[in-house]
């Protein structure tokens, strides 16, 4: 795809602890349930005009927690839940691998598992998205760091579970959010007012 093309702006979201409850390595479509401002939040950006696109580390699978296959049925579940909002998925983009994992296609150092930036960037070719107009939102700093290595803006949730505070320039977030409903209200009004950083527009 050219890269003139890529006109669709979007926003990645990382699953566990953004999206959904964090519930460690789960891969039970009945456990998963909707973190809280979650479906407000997916709402206001579908009718900002983002596409939203899922990004997710699942490491379980190079650990022999399960099968890859089982990430089907929750791409399943997750699109139907994000459906029940009225809102499309556009994507659902996860790494299986982890350096330190047993099963051996998998033990891999790879370009895609974040902090590095290679889901976002392989969705936004995939699915035709502009970086520089998307945003990347998360709960921990790798989070962050894969988002801004993309180009995109980043909000970093605050909800507690970031166990990853290796500050350098590249995991400090735009901004900070307590939940997605929060974070899509930040989105709409930098989306919205480009002198926001100047509190002169009215219409914010």
């Amino acid at each position: 795809m050219d890269t003139d093309d890529r006109s669709r702006k979007a926003v990645f979201l990382d699953k566990d602890g953004t999206l959904l409850e964090d519930v460690p390595y789960n891969v039970e479509p009945a456990r998963m349930r909707l973190q809280h401002g979650a479906a407000q939040g997916v709402q206001r950006l579908h009718t900002d005009g983002f596409a939203i696109v899922v990004v997710s580390n699942q490491s379980g699978v190079a650990r022999g927690y399960f099968d890859e296959s089982a990430l089907m049925a929750v791409e399943m579940r997750l699109r139907q839940m994000v459906n029940e909002l009225g809102v499309p998925l556009t994507g659902f983009c996860y790494c299986p691998h982890h350096p330190d994992g047993v099963v051996p296609r998998y033990a891999i150092e790879c370009d895609c598992r974040k902090p590095k930036a290679g889901m976002v960037l392989r969705a936004a070719c995939e699915h035709g998205l502009s970086l520089g107009e998307s945003w990347l939102i998360g709960d921990i700093l790798d989070d962050v760091e894969a988002g801004r290595g993309a180009g995109c803006r980043t909000i970093l949730i605050a909800n507690g579970g970031e166990t990853m505070w290796r500050i350098n320039p590249a995991r400090v977030p735009d901004f900070v959010a307590s939940d997605l409903t929060e974070a899509a209200a930040i989105i709409h009004s930098e989306s919205n007012c480009p002198l926001l950083a100047l509190r002169a527009c009215e219409d914010c």
